[in-house]
């Protein structure tokens, strides 16, 4: 069973970094996407940046595109997603879900992912 613990987060000012990291301990290969997805107050969730896992291609928001990075990594039936962010803007403050899901398009799709994180908290003050 897929099972996605979020790690990281937090407050920082403009400008600053914070790395977002996503664990899916129950990896059985019936994903091909994980990625990172926010939802600020009163919005859409949107997609962030996503991997395909095994073939490695990225796919990232326009707004994030230059600033964040998305890395896959982990062992053994467990597969890793971290989220590098950079130069980071009062913008991006939102909840931030990693996410897990088999897809064939629109990776960058929330409604196409049905494993879910819990969320954790980004804040960005100017």
């Amino acid at each position: 069973q897929v099972r996605l613990v979020e790690s990281g987060g937090g407050s920082v000012q403009a400008g600053g970094s914070l790395r977002l990291s996503c664990a899916d301990s129950g990896y059985t290969y019936g994903t091909n996407y994980m990625g990172w997805f926010r939802q600020a107050p009163g919005k859409e969730r949107e997609g962030v940046a996503v991997v395909n896992i095994g073939g490695g291609s990225t796919y990232y928001a326009d707004s994030v595109k230059g600033r964040f990075t998305i890395s896959q990594g982990g062992a053994k039936n467990t597969v890793t997603v971290d989220l590098q962010m950079n130069s980071l803007k009062s913008e991006d403050t939102a909840m931030y879900y990693c996410a897990a899901g088999w897809l064939l398009t629109g990776p960058l799709d929330h409604h196409k992912y049905n494993y879910w994180g819990q969320g954790t908290q980004v804040t960005v003050s100017s």
